[in-house]
């Protein structure tokens, strides 16, 4: 008997890419973080899952540009709902000689910031109920209006309340916060409900002060976490499952070119194999495969021809054990 394929919904904002020199060229293409994920995710598993964005993005013809790229990706895009006066947001990358960027970005009315005002927002919601796994982002909480945030935290809390799985990346950025307080409350309230927490130590460290990275699994496991995946950088990254840790080393990479949407594409890898059953180590290698091959070429989303096939990120990988 052949096995239904999995539904996956990721919650978030794409936005308009501008990638290159103020006032010099410009290359536009399109990114965020949980599209990212959820474009990678569709590529490496796209014919066995059904991957599912959740976003409100305008009826202007970038909008439709984007939408029909996501589609053409494999990604399902029954829950991106439109607005006929808003428009998406935009960023400007800028990348150094090591490959690190900066962003500048208009965003404060964007679509996604609205989403769940939508007045087709509620049909998503109950259509959600049906998923296996939700996930979204620090930056998905932080767009929203306090209240509209309140909502979409109560909304994971009780499916996961009800047994879904709830994935989460910390993925902090100050300047979208009210303030860190405001961060740090909305993160620990999502905490408990959380299956799989995915985070960054640089970002933990900055937000909650953290000294060391073992430090950073402590508390979130104290608060709730049950799995939390530890993104190092260059430095690999750390698995915990509250009893033990498994230390994953990255992978070498002579050249950096741009490490835009580097963890993104590592959750992506670590979630291709997590829900397939593999290991927890081999989903890091995986993650940390994919991630290897996306900061060796500019821009969020790297040409599909260079995304190895996920036979490619797990022939190495160890057995299956059951972690959804």
């Amino acid at each position: 008997m052949v096995s239904p394929k999995k539904r996956i919904a990721l919650i978030g904002e794409c936005l308009i890419e501008l990638n290159g020199t103020p006032f010099g060229a410009l290359h536009q293409t399109f990114g965020g973080d949980s599209l990212n994920t959820a474009l990678y995710l569709a590529r490496l598993i796209g014919s066995m899952a059904d991957v599912r964005y959740v976003t409100a993005v305008g009826t202007d013809t970038l909008s439709d540009g984007m939408v029909q790229r996501w589609q053409s990706e494999g990604i399902n895009t029954r829950f991106v709902l439109r607005y006929a006066a808003r428009l998406p947001g935009l960023y400007l990358v800028q990348v150094d000689a090591r490959g690190e960027r900066t962003f500048l970005y208009w965003r404060g009315d964007s679509a996604a910031r609205y989403l769940m005002q939508h007045p087709a927002f509620n049909g998503v919601v109950s259509e959600l109920a049906e998923e296996d796994l939700l996930y979204t982002s620090g930056i998905g909480l932080a767009i929203l209006p306090p209240q509209d945030r309140a909502e979409l935290l109560d909304l994971l809390r009780r499916f996961g309340s009800l047994g879904m799985a709830i994935a989460f990346d910390s993925n902090f950025r100050a300047a979208l916060w009210q303030s860190a307080d405001s961060a740090r409350e909305a993160m620990a309230a999502l905490l408990p409900a959380t299956k799989l927490m995915f985070a960054t130590f640089d970002d933990e460290q900055h937000l909650w002060g953290d000294e060391t990275a073992e430090r950073s699994l402590a508390r979130l496991h104290a608060s709730g976490a049950r799995t939390v995946v530890l993104k190092l950088g260059a430095g690999g990254c750390l698995y915990s499952n509250g009893a033990s840790i498994i230390k994953v080393e990255a992978c070498p990479v002579t050249t950096v070119v741009d490490t835009t949407a580097a963890g993104d594409a590592f959750n992506a890898g670590f979630l291709a194999g997590w829900l397939q059953d593999y290991d927890p180590e081999s989903c890091c290698r995986a993650g940390n495969a994919l991630a290897a091959a996306v900061i060796q070429h500019r821009g969020a989303i790297i040409p599909a021809g260079a995304t190895p096939s996920l036979p490619t990120l797990l022939e190495r990988l160890g057995p299956r054990c059951g972690l959804l």
